[in-house]
């Protein structure tokens, strides 16, 4: 029972006890990149046998209902040990296909498994992924920090003074910055600077609020 027990958290039971397709199978997975492997499906005769009586005796019923009764207790009495042998069965074919790490005891699939170690790539890390990655992870940093000086050099050519009017006062939509509401139309309400001092002035605005001076076109 040892052998069965080691399976106990990395398989999953899809036998149906009753039924046309009463039968055996059993799916393993790996219990590092969760891959499947299922094992042949057995059927289960008396099972199988119970089931088609069923059907006829919903058909017919009489003596058929009687003889269905009696094959269905004795499948239900045959299932355990039947079971027990096919999982048996099961778990060593699993062996095959799954090894057994001898840090954290996990089985996991051959591409999962260092062989000339005896352990999974979680606890025995491929060198050659791990420089790969650390490459991948350096080139992104990289990309990132050029991207991050280039966004600096166009942000350097950006009017952040003038203050923008981002939504419309009319219908309320976005604008983003525009001089004309895209959904209305409306003219949005620009702000302009003083040629003198650069202070932010409404439009039409004729002497400077902040040094005086009286600004063109006015």
């Amino acid at each position: 029972m040892s052998a069965e027990m080691q399976f106990a958290n990395n398989y999953r039971d899809l036998s149906n006890q009753s039924g046309v397709d009463a039968g055996f199978q059993f799916e393993f997975y790996c219990q590092r990149c969760s891959d499947r492997w299922r094992t042949h499906y057995k059927p289960y005769r008396s099972g199988q046998a119970s089931g088609w009586l069923q059907k006829g005796a919903n058909m017919f019923g009489g003596l058929l209902g009687n003889a269905s009764s009696v094959l269905t207790g004795m499948a239900q009495a045959g299932w355990h040990t039947a079971r027990d042998e096919a999982f048996t069965e099961a778990v060593a074919a699993g062996k095959a296909h799954f090894n057994r790490c001898g840090n954290c005891h996990h089985y996991v699939c051959a591409p999962c498994f260092d062989r000339a170690n005896g352990l999974c790539f979680n606890c025995a890390p491929n060198v050659k992924v791990a420089i790969t990655q650390a490459r991948a992870r350096g080139e992104v940093q990289g990309a990132s920090e050029r991207a991050n000086v280039e966004g600096q050099a166009r942000g350097a050519g950006h009017d952040v003074r003038a203050d923008m009017q981002l939504v419309c006062p009319q219908c309320r939509a976005e604008t983003h910055g525009a001089k004309f509401c895209p959904q209305c139309g409306y003219r949005m309400t620009q702000q302009v600077q003083c040629g003198g001092c650069a202070t932010a002035l409404q439009p039409g605005t004729k002497f400077c609020t902040e040094c005086g001076q009286r600004q063109p076109g006015t």
